[in-house]
């Protein structure tokens, strides 16, 4: 028993729906069609009918436990993995087991048992779920200690939902069916009350629906089905790297479940100044993290104007929804702008949206030079135009208004515009500011006015000091504005590096995620990993628009070794980034260098598959080859024996096992080559229109037509197929369909059409044999597959895998199913033919003529591998299509 078990979950809204019973229900279904089931751990809670259900099935005897002075029964992990059931059935996934066991919870140990390739079926009560525990203490008023984490349960293959109306438990409990008579009065007046079933039942309801949205994402996916099948809603909450980002993504996850199957982005829009951008790296990759585990994605665009940066990008995803943080600036920073949540509330046209509060609002933004850098183009515009428009602002007010307050004070409020243009930016501006405040001052305001003269001396002196102060101030605000630029600079980088170096601790070696993490870190264009190979340069990785594919043509470099080079396009990294540039690609050199071992290894695994190939192949040449050749040398001695006289009836009988065994070895031999030219992909299928009315006859050749039944409508359409290897591929399944059928088989077609979905054509092979276990249905399809509990056949362990690599080189699939009422369906998927063609006719040649030749027209492909075909070929033989898959899997 190769490979993980597959986990069942029966999961319930209450206690007392009948988990435990659909559990032992499924057991006996299971035994009864032959699957080796065994009761793990199942706790009846002196319920009689679920008592019953017991009888019958094999108990695997719990292991006993001593607690504090008292004795316990737990599930026995070891016992049951030494039985080796196919199935176990283990009840209470949550239970916590006896304090000194080998693990502490019960899932735990179902997941070392699914470990040894045993399947499991559990029971689970919703309110057992982590995420949903807390919700379920604050309707029902009882807290449960026992939870499961809910990946846990997510990683079943199979849900089950066990529902029952709040009505009809409260009856069953009143009859005495789940609880004790002494106990119901007072579980109908608490815990299970109407409203609190009704809750925890649509709890149920909605965490099954979300899995059941999963299931069809992979279904559609699998189906290659890209028209949506419903209007979905797309929300994107804007994140700026602060405090608040945590709880507009919750937010925003809350409107797009309430939505449905809503689309959640998480959008920042970073400077072009890179690692000089007010946001904090750790706050993102937290951030980036929380958006992901709620299943969103997370996206990092480059713009100087946050607001036309968002709204492009709003328009660019098709958004319907945006969420957006009220703005933390203080009152006095509007005056510099309206904000960016007001710009896109009034420019977002028909997207809606929506402004969180949050505890930071009014706050401002910190200390971050970087949100009020005197290097910032925009911060330096608006302290010119303060700079050259305030003074004489003020000048006017106080000359217009005939104010005059007297020189100390008109000083002073020169003095304070100079400093609020330091603020804002920066030194020069504040410079001009002074220069341009002395001169209105000396001209309006210090006699004689209207003139440069200062008759005064003690004017002289406040004009100089006014001067010297401003100066003054304005070179300590902008020192102060650029030493807290660099802190906050150092910090992001520490926090970058801390970044990286967490993540390669975690294990992330993703090469496409490192380079986004370069592009977004400094706010580049795009980033390209390029390796010199022989004269030139090949890329290795890339990220974004317009890489370069030449380090010459990059605008800022990093050297990972003497053949490589990490490549930025977008603006010039100043020298202090390529410190932490230099970190990105020793990281880069370390995922490339694990990248290319993993597919070392991969080759290696091949490699080793390869050697397993050959040494069944060996294997079958040494026996299932060597047992056809023996028969036909010992027909052919026979015969050929001078001393023995051999009457008619013995000759005929002779020549046909020679012929029999001749059939058999061709078979064999047909399928190995067919494989070896699948293997390695030299099968070029000649595609056309084919009727199934005229493929299936040729494919029953060889087979008793008492055993097959057809039912294909004379009005299907002709399929696209190549009419050899569809003709090979149905007359495997249907040969080894018989060969294991307890009954006749049935062959049936008809042509599936659904909205938003390939029309196909099905073509399904029932059986009513033992059919083969859920776990072993992919496997049937691999080569020299033979399982040790069925007899063995006349095969290699090659006829399904020869059918589904025909099938797929066709581009269609083929797949297994259970048969209703026990037995196995192979389930061809065919593209339907365009109408025109006349069926059975490959483009640009004549219609086949009886039955069509599979080999003839593949230019060597697949040519002389059968010999006489159907006629005397490999299909007049029992063992033509090998024909064990299913016999030697089930």
């Amino acid at each position: 028993m190769g490979g993980r078990g597959t986990l069942r979950i029966y999961l319930g809204a209450a206690p007392g729906v009948g988990k435990t019973f659909a559990m032992l229900g499924e057991g006996h279904r299971r035994l009864s069609r032959g699957t080796d089931v065994v009761v793990g751990f199942v706790e009846t809670h002196g319920r009689r009918r679920t008592g019953e259900q017991v009888a019958g099935l094999e108990v695997v005897p719990r292991r006993e436990a001593a607690y504090r002075g008292a004795a316990f029964t737990e599930l026995d992990v070891d016992a049951v993995i030494a039985r080796r059931p196919d199935v176990a059935l283990i009840d209470e996934l949550a239970h916590t087991n006896v304090p000194g066991s080998r693990n502490a919870k019960r899932w735990q140990d179902i997941d070392e048992i699914l470990d040894a390739g045993i399947d499991v079926i559990t029971t689970l009560n919703v309110q057992h779920l982590d995420s949903l525990n807390d919700v379920v203490e604050r309707i029902t008023g009882v807290p449960q200690r026992e939870t499961v984490p809910d990946e846990v349960a997510r990683r079943a293959e199979q849900i089950e939902l066990v529902d029952m109306a709040p009505e009809a438990l409260r009856r069953r409990m009143a009859h005495g069916n789940v609880y004790a008579p002494e106990k119901v009065d007072a579980a109908l007046a608490n815990y299970f009350r109407v409203g609190n079933l009704t809750a925890l039942r649509e709890l149920a309801l909605l965490w099954v629906a979300d899995r059941v949205d999963e299931g069809l994402a992979r279904y559609r996916d699998q189906h290659g089905i890209t028209r949506p099948w419903e209007a979905r809603e797309r929300i994107v909450v804007g994140l700026t790297g602060g405090p608040e980002g945590d709880t507009l993504i919750r937010r925003a996850a809350r409107i797009a479940a309430r939505a449905g199957r809503a689309d959640l982005l998480a959008v920042h829009v970073g400077g072009s100044e890179g690692l000089s951008d007010s946001s904090s790296p750790g706050a993102l990759a937290r951030q980036r993290e929380l958006i992901e585990g709620l299943g969103g994605s997370y996206h990092q665009v480059i713009g100087d104007d946050v607001a036309t940066a968002l709204l492009e990008f709003m328009r660019g995803v098709n958004a319907t929804q945006v969420v957006l943080g009220s703005s933390r600036r203080r009152g006095w920073q509007f005056v510099l702008g309206p904000g960016v949540g007001a710009t896109v509330a009034r420019e977002s046209g028909d997207i809606d949206v929506h402004l969180v509060t949050h505890e930071h609002v009014g706050r401002g933004r910190g200390l971050g030079p970087i949100a009020g850098s005197p290097l910032s183009v925009r911060r330096r515009a608006y302290g010119w135009a303060l700079a050259l428009l305030g003074p004489g602002l003020i000048a006017a007010v106080i000359t217009l208004g005939d104010l005059r307050p007297g020189l100390d004070a008109d000083v002073l409020l020169f003095l304070a515009i100079t400093v609020g243009v330091a603020l804002v930016g920066g030194l020069w501006p504040a410079l001009a500011a002074a220069v341009i405040g002395f001169l209105l001052i000396n001209w309006f305001f210090t006699p004689p006015v209207h003139t440069f003269t200062v008759s005064e001396p003690g004017n002289v002196l406040a004009l100089t000091v006014f001067v010297a102060v401003a100066v003054a101030v304005s070179s300590v605000v902008d020192l102060a504005a650029r030493r807290s630029r660099q802190a906050a600079r150092a910090n992001a980088e520490a926090e970058t590096l801390g970044l990286l170096a967490t993540s390669v601790l975690r294990g992330e070696q993703a090469l496409p995620a490192l380079l986004d993490r370069v592009r977004e870190t400094f706010g580049v264009r795009s980033v390209a990993l390029l390796e010199r190979a022989g004269g030139g340069w090949t890329t290795v990785g890339a990220t974004g628009a317009r890489p370069v594919t030449d380090p010459d043509r990059a605008e800022s470099t990093a050297q990972v070794s003497d053949a490589m080079v990490l490549a930025l396009c977008g603006r010039v990294l100043p020298a202090s980034d390529q410190r932490v540039l230099s970190a990105f690609a020793s990281q880069a050199e370390a995922v490339l260098q694990w990248r290319r071992l993993a597919e070392e290894a991969a080759r290696a695994r091949r490699l080793a598959e390869g050697d397993r190939i050959r040494t069944a192949l060996l294997a079958a040449v040494s026996h299932d080859l060597r047992t056809p050749l023996a028969s036909i040398k010992a027909g052919v001695s026979s015969l050929r024996a001078t001393d023995v006289e051999w009457g008619p009836a013995d000759e005929a009988e002779l020549l046909a096992s020679i012929e029999e065994s001749a059939d058999r070895l061709d078979g064999l031999i047909g399928n190995l080559l067919d494989l070896s030219r699948l293997e390695t992909g030299v099968v070029t299928p000649l595609i056309g229109p084919v009727a199934l009315d005229e493929a299936l006859p040729a494919a029953l050749l060889g087979v008793p037509l008492d055993r097959v039944t057809v039912d294909v409508p004379e009005s299907l359409v002709p399929v696209r197929a190549d009419p050899g290897l569809l003709e090979r591929a149905l007359a495997n399944v249907i040969e080894n369909a018989v060969r294991h059928s307890g009954g006749p088989v049935l062959v049936t077609a008809s042509e599936l059409r659904a909205p938003g979905e390939p029309d196909r054509v099905e073509v399904r092979v029932a059986d009513r044999g033992p059919g083969v276990p859920d776990r072993a249905k992919e496997h049937i399809f691999a080569p020299f597959q033979r399982l040790g509990d069925t007899p063995k056949g006349t095969g290699v362990g090659l006829g399904l895998a020869v059918a589904r690599g025909f099938v797929e080189a066709m581009g269609g699939t083929l797949h297994p199913e259970d048969t209703p009422g026990g037995g196995l369906t192979m389930v061809f998927g065919l593209p339907p033919a365009a109408p025109g063609g006349p069926p059975g006719t490959p483009p640009g040649g004549a219609p086949a003529q009886g039955r069509p030749d599979p080999m003839g027209d593949h230019g060597g492909d697949l040519g002389g591998d059968r010999g006489g075909d159907r006629g005397g070929g490999p299909a007049a033989g029992p063992g033509r299509r090998d024909g064990e898959e299913k016999g030697e899997t089930a």
